[in-house]
């Protein structure tokens, strides 16, 4: 059974409503949209609608930046040879790719290390030391990882590298940062740098700016697939490179991106933010979730379009088998749960099970923490070190929980809402006890039920395909600028509903002067609901609809809430 959600109908601030409707000539509604996400003054406002491409913050402004800039330059002059390690997710992958094309323009000599996800986790190891010591490399660059790597990092200083680190990460220790030669990471102290939420990419693509004195707007196709599918905010910087990459990979030049588009359907598609999140993005990450992450790396590297759907190919079958995986552990993961968890006293669910694949746990916690509404840690057992992730709620920072639980972990890492660990096996009942005694002040029962908020409450007589054409100039939409919900009462169903595959409904709603057609995603279970219905009211965003090259107005329903 959902959880039923409560709604929160933001207040109205009429004046200032009436003053950036005035300025910026836009409706009402729209400005009160932007009011609702913080947006109160003439400037920021059209700093916002316009997303300006020179409206980018200058990468020397990193503390750490001209250090940086002249270390890899001397490894040019010098022609030492350069080691690039990166994540193995999207936002690592396309900070690798990045990197490597960059740096290759300036006859650098690089070689880039991808740990497995599986055998070697997240962050520096072993295995890139020898490496390091085999080349006799002379810098060592990470990508979307480096400033929880005390120790490697240590020793890599000890056998003669600068490194060089780019991430995005928090700190483990605040005051007490690795020993790198330079570190570029907005979320670190002393960065210099007033925008703290770029992803990975997003750090690497200032540090690439930095080399070559460029915008490098034609690499922000990359810089936008990593920027959303790592889910960082979708204001400030990440907007404008968002919203002008989203455009660039609808061009895209690149045969790996093409073939990715062609091969998962949307090719020729508006490229929206959701597209990202939910179909390229995951397809990035399905091969370093299932097997190795050089998989999506030579995708994204190819120049040969043959190859490129050779490989694009290879991703999809991946991306199949990530989702059987998936679907497998959700299931024990939910019987656990059921046999486990007391939710009257269990504020953080925290369950373990032997076999689960690792690759896939932080997907399946996001969807369980999401049914329950409750941070959620799934943890896969061994004999000794057991690997887990979590992902949290609105209100709950669980990168700072596992902070007041470090001696019960043998690492860790992540941010306030995803987070990855490793814990002894003896620790694991200790710590699903700790983590919950320490939420019991810090989680209400009302942070505990999720709420649903409402940017204005309209009639269906304010609405039209102007006022849709007005909605798009705020996307795209994503954390941080979510995507504008508006509630009406009192309709009534009009006509016959239909129920399309997928449990999708679509229907028509109507107050008895105004009809629209409405859709339901995933809503085919309250059809019967519907059809006994006097009236109801619905939560939803006006969209267009283009349906066998026929555009249209449609209502996408977000929840319904009957009389």
């Amino acid at each position: 059974m959902p959880i039923r959600k409560i709604l929160n109908i933001l207040s109205i601030n009429p004046r200032l409503q009436s003053s950036l409707s005035q300025e910026l000539k836009i409706s009402p509604i729209i400005a009160q949209v932007l009011i609702n996400r913080g947006i109160d003054n003439v400037k920021d406002a059209d700093s916002f609608l316009n997303s300006r491409i020179d409206d980018l913050l200058d990468p020397l402004s990193f503390a750490d930046m001209p250090k940086a800039v002249s270390l890899i330059k001397k490894a040019a002059r010098e022609k030492e040879k350069v080691i690039i390690f990166s994540d193995y997710d999207a936002d690592g992958i396309t900070a690798l790719v990045l990197l490597k094309n960059t740096l290759s323009k300036l006859g650098l000599k690089i070689f880039h290390y991808i740990p497995h996800r599986v055998k070697e986790g997240y962050g520096l190891n072993k295995k890139v030391l020898d490496l390091a010591r085999k080349e006799k490399a002379g810098l060592l660059i990470t990508a979307d990882s480096g400033t929880s790597s005390y120790e490697e990092i240590k020793e890599l200083k000890r056998l003669g590298l600068e490194v060089i680190i780019t991430d995005h990460h928090e700190p483990l220790r605040k005051d007490d940062l690795p020993a790198a030669s330079a570190i570029i990471n907005p979320k670190v102290r002393g960065s210099g740098y007033k925008y703290r939420d770029l992803a990975g990419v997003g750090v690497a693509y200032k540090l690439c700016q930095a080399l070559t004195g460029q915008m490098l707007i034609e690499e922000l196709d990359l810089v936008a697939l990593g920027t959303i599918a790592d889910s960082v905010p979708l204001i400030g910087e990440n907007r404008i490179i968002a919203k002008k990459g989203l455009e660039m990979i609808f061009n895209t030049r690149r045969p790996g991106l093409k073939a990715l588009m062609e091969s998962s359907r949307i090719k020729g598609k508006k490229i929206t933010a959701e597209y990202v999140s939910f179909i390229l993005g995951p397809r990035i990450n399905a091969s370093g979730r299932v097997d190795t992450a050089e998989l999506a790396l030579n995708l994204l590297m190819s120049e040969n379009e043959e190859d490129a759907k050779s490989l694009a190919k290879a991703i999809e079958i991946c991306n199949r088998q990530r989702q059987k995986i998936e679907s497998v552990i959700l299931e024990e993961a939910q019987d656990l749960i059921n046999q486990e968890v007391n939710f009257k006293e269990h504020k953080v669910v925290v369950v373990a099970k032997e076999g689960w694949h690792t690759g896939v746990l932080g997907i399946v916690a996001a969807k369980l923490s999401e049914k329950f509404y409750r941070p959620t840690i799934l943890i896969s057992l061994t004999d000794e070190l057991c690997r887990g992730s979590g992902r949290s709620v609105k209100n709950f920072h669980l990168f700072q929980a596992l902070l007041e639980c470090k001696d019960l972990l043998d690492s860790f890492g992540g941010h306030q809402h995803a987070t990855g660990l490793v814990i002894p096996k003896g620790n694991i009942e200790n710590f699903k006890k700790r983590i919950n005694h320490l939420v019991k002040e810090k989680l209400t029962l009302e942070h505990l039920i999720p709420t649903i908020d409402i940017d204005m409450e309209l009639g269906l007589s304010d609405i039209n395909e102007r006022f849709v054409e007005e909605l798009a100039r705020l996307e795209p939409f994503g954390s941080g600028n979510p995507e504008p919900l508006f509630y009406t009462r009192d309709l009534k169903l009009k006509g016959e509903f239909r129920v399309l595959s997928r449990d999708t409904l679509k229907f028509w709603v109507t107050d008895g002067k105004y009809t629209y057609e409405a859709i339901g995603f995933g809503m085919a279970g309250i059809k019967s609901s519907l059809a006994q219905a006097g009236c109801f009211d619905i939560v939803y965003l006006p969209r267009m609809d283009d349906w066998q090259g026929e555009s249209s107005l449609i209502l996408e329903v977000k929840d319904i809430f009957f009389k």
